[in-house]
């Protein structure tokens, strides 16, 4: 069989790879999704294990999360696991729960529907899932076992989920919604396994395990593609893009991750269509910024972003300002901070969004600080106002939650602070929420000449000493001696800082 087949047209009869002849194997794969492939599968239902799950198998990863694809409509797939929620609203999707682990389950959809990865569904807070499984103990039930037989003789209510069919070929023009640009806002068509795929976006990501046998369905060429280390956009490349724009910051992402390269056609009309970016919600921007710069490869990301100018279609006031500060210390920062971020991940400490966006607005803050007469670059209500605007100019692309836009301005706030140490108070420092994440933005900071490091280094010894060592430390804190490059800024402010003068004390007359 053509192993690169024609991706304009629709994709027909798939390949079918054998067990012998493929990697992927049940001991690759989380117990948890194995319960929901079978007991869909028991329940006469087709079950597959779809997407990057399947891919990241493949070429020897062990997947974070796996998704299932099926022909039970999301009613169905709820009344066979009391542990389930329906969620999404351009497309409903049944979130099974274990725990902390959530198996994702979708119905077939009929060609051209936005992949689930890919729309924006409501994310449940730890204590909706607590109160999901304290649901299932009061009920006596297991919540690894929270199944509920299906009675097939009796009518199951499917609820109208907006002209939703369960065929692929019945629909008609009412059922999808574009919008003037092309974007793909409403598709609620179910469909089958055959035109499922149609809907995957790259073909690398549209490798079907079947739990029935064991084989993998392949209608693309998605081996071939993985085998190859290859991206390419399934059908026609600019209606996908124009489909859904996000697709441009995937096909970067997988770009960064997988180490493939995005072939000449796919990546040809990213230039041309990068300001399509600009419709889609900035709160839907701020979860792919978290997926490209907070899951282990963030400085592969902005390397890619930027090499396909997807970074200033993200973060126009960024862009621009290493636009104008070609090899600035502050890119070196920003590449060294996520560059430390992907070595958490890879340690499975934990990373936030945060710390990041404190990296990513560094340099326009720096810009607006120094902007602002020079006695007052150090002053903390200047720092704030700097962080105000660049964070304010910021979310017009992407959305940033009001508690990192606070995150951010007290990690500013404390630089000053941590760099001019006085007495007790440093101890009273080590007890603010946000000590730890301005700590690291300070030792990052010294580490490329925008700090004090022997300051930078004093904080270190005072956090590992014991309470009288660190009495005595307090006694002797380094607390006049700003340097060059105290405070917040850019090049221009680290290399003409000034430390700050203390007042002069007026001398008591003699009647006083």
């Amino acid at each position: 069989m053509n192993q690169n087949p024609d991706l304009s047209a629709a994709p027909g009869a798939p390949r079918i790879i054998p067990r012998s002849d493929h990697p992927v194997s049940r001991s690759n794969i989380s117990p948890n999704a194995l319960r929901v492939l079978y007991r869909l599968k028991e329940a006469g239902f087709e079950a597959f294990l779809v997407g990057g799950c399947v891919r990241d198998i493949i070429i020897g990863r062990h997947p974070k999360d796996f998704d299932v694809a099926t022909d039970a409509l999301p009613e169905e797939v709820r009344r066979l696991f009391r542990n389930c929620r329906l969620v999404g609203r351009r497309f409903r999707l049944a979130h099974i729960v274990y725990g902390r682990e959530v198996i994702e389950v979708a119905t077939f959809r009929a060609a051209s529907a936005p992949p689930p990865s890919e729309e924006p569904v409501p994310v449940r807070s730890e204590d909706e899932d607590e109160l999901l499984e304290e649901e299932l103990a009061a009920a006596g039930e297991d919540p690894l076992e929270a199944t509920t037989p299906l009675d097939l003789t009796q009518p199951l209510e499917v609820p109208d989920f907006g002209d939703g069919h369960r065929d692929s070929g019945s629909g008609g023009a009412g059922h999808r919604v574009h919008d003037d640009h092309g974007r793909l806002l409403r598709d609620n068509m179910y469909g089958n396994i055959d035109a499922d795929v149609w809907r995957r976006d790259f073909t690398v990501n549209a490798l079907y395990y079947n739990i029935a046998d064991f084989s993998i369905w392949d209608y693309v060429g998605g081996l071939a593609d993985i085998q190859a280390g290859r991206l390419r956009l399934i059908g026609d490349v600019e209606t996908r893009y124009r489909e859904d724009p996000v697709r441009m910051l995937r096909a970067a992402r997988f770009e960064a991750k997988l180490g493939f390269v995005i072939d000449a056609a796919s990546a040809a009309p990213i230039e041309r269509l990068r300001g399509l970016l600009a419709s889609v919600p900035p709160a839907r921007l701020f979860d792919e910024t978290a997926k490209l710069f907070l899951t282990g490869h963030g400085a592969d990301s902005y390397r890619v972003l930027r090499a396909r100018g997807l970074f200033a279609a993200l973060f126009p006031a960024v862009d621009r300002y290493l636009q104008q500060h070609p090899g600035s210390l502050v890119e070196d920062l920003l590449v060294q901070g996520l560059r430390n971020t992907d070595r958490r991940v890879e340690e499975d400490k934990p990373v936030t969004p945060t710390f990041l966006f404190s990296l990513l607005l560094y340099g326009p803050i720096a810009s607006i600080i120094e902007s602002f007469p020079p006695n007052r670059w150090h002053e903390p209500q200047a720092i704030l106002d700097a962080c105000d605007r660049a964070l304010h100019e910021a979310q017009q692309r992407v959305s940033i939650p009001r508690r990192i836009a606070l995150g951010v301005r007290e990690m500013y706030a404390l630089q000053p602070r941590l760099e001019g140490p006085r007495g007790r108070r440093a101890l009273r420092l080590l007890e603010q929420p946000r000590f730890r994440a301005a700590y690291d933005l300070l030792m990052l900071r010294a580490s490329l000449g925008l700090a004090v490091p022997e300051v930078a280094q004093w904080w270190t010894r005072l956090q590992s000493v014991s309470p009288a060592e660190r009495e005595q430390m307090v006694e002797a804190a380094p607390g006049g001696a700003r340097a060059a490059g105290a405070g917040v800024g850019g090049d221009d402010v680290a290399g003409s800082g000034a430390p700050r003068r203390r007042r002069r004390r007026r001398p008591r007359s003699s009647g006083a």
